[in-house]
């Protein structure tokens, strides 16, 4: 039996993962999981602490360890605490001994891209049996490259033999937010079930819900979601910057959401792209001079 089917004994534990519920993975009971599932789990537990800043606890337990999995869990911690040389090191070190791996694929990728090696990346995960989380980056990478048409095609494919999976469903959410029109409520759909059940609710499903909310002209409606994930975590980066989206889109003063953004993510991509912008606009400027109206 597939441990991440719908009868599986991870499909639980793996939802939460990609529903953004770090703590409930962290606190998941594993005991009663077979042997052969025990280092997945694992597994997903160590990538959730990561995701919660646990990154030096996690390296602590996991460096020097032989395992692929855990090499790999152990790269992807120090390229979380900025060490990106030894985590790329121990990546293609491992891509070139256990690439058939599927934790090395997807952790490794993970590491790859955010090294902005892209096509080593997409190179790794091509390697995957039917791994829907390889899928799912893979459809992130090509979104970055604005790749949609394969996107798209990545998705339908998957779609064939994983039919109603989460992973699958957020994929299509996101290549539909690219394509737009209708495929904004669709999307929003998706996101709207996840958001507004309990046990499926966090800050990623609310924020991802207000950006649909955005793209479909609901104010209202993507502020409320946006508040109610900021007042669960009032730095997190990704609710913060939509909230200043929508401040812009309000005519509203942005300046402390912009301040607060910088304070907790200096090199976000929605600052990098705005301080790029800006010097584009002044050095085009500087070829033009004010004419006064006689």
């Amino acid at each position: 039996m597939d441990p991440y089917s719908a009868e599986g004994e991870l499909i639980n534990i793996h939802n939460h993962f990609h529903q953004g519920q770090y703590q409930q993975v962290v606190d998941f009971d594993t005991s009663s999981f077979s042997p052969d599932n025990a280092l997945p789990a694992r597994v997903l537990q160590l990538r959730a602490r990561i995701a919660l800043g646990q990154a030096d606890d996690v390296l602590a337990q996991v460096r020097g360890n032989s395992e692929p999995e855990l090499a790999a869990i152990a790269a992807l911690a120090e390229q979380s605490l900025g060490k990106t040389d030894s985590a790329l090191q121990a990546i293609e070190t491992l891509a070139a001994s256990a690439a058939d791996n599927v934790t090395v694929q997807v952790v490794g990728a993970i590491v790859l891209q955010a090294a902005g090696k892209s096509e080593e990346a997409l190179a790794l995960l091509s390697q995957h049996q039917a791994s829907l989380e390889a899928v799912a980056l893979i459809v992130q990478i090509q979104l970055q490259q604005n790749r949609t048409d394969l996107a798209i095609k990545e998705v339908s494919a998957a779609r064939r033999w994983a039919q109603d999976s989460l992973l699958v469903n957020l994929a299509e959410s996101w290549v539909g937010l690219r394509v737009g029109g209708e495929k904004y409520q669709q999307a929003f759909y998706v996101y709207e079930e996840l958001a507004q059940a309990p046990s499926t609710t966090s800050i990623r499903t609310l924020v991802s819900q207000a950006v649909c909310e955005l793209h479909l002209g609901r104010l209202e409606e993507a502020q409320a979601a946006l508040e109610q994930a900021l007042k669960k975590e009032p730095e997190y980066v990704e609710a913060i910057a939509n909230m200043l989206v929508l401040n812009v889109i309000n005519g509203s003063d942005d300046s402390e959401l912009t301040a607060s953004l910088r304070k907790s993510d200096p090199n976000h991509q929605m600052l990098v792209d705005l301080e790029e912008k800006s010097a584009l606009f002044d050095k085009v400027a500087t070829k033009y001079s004010a004419k006064v109206a006689s």
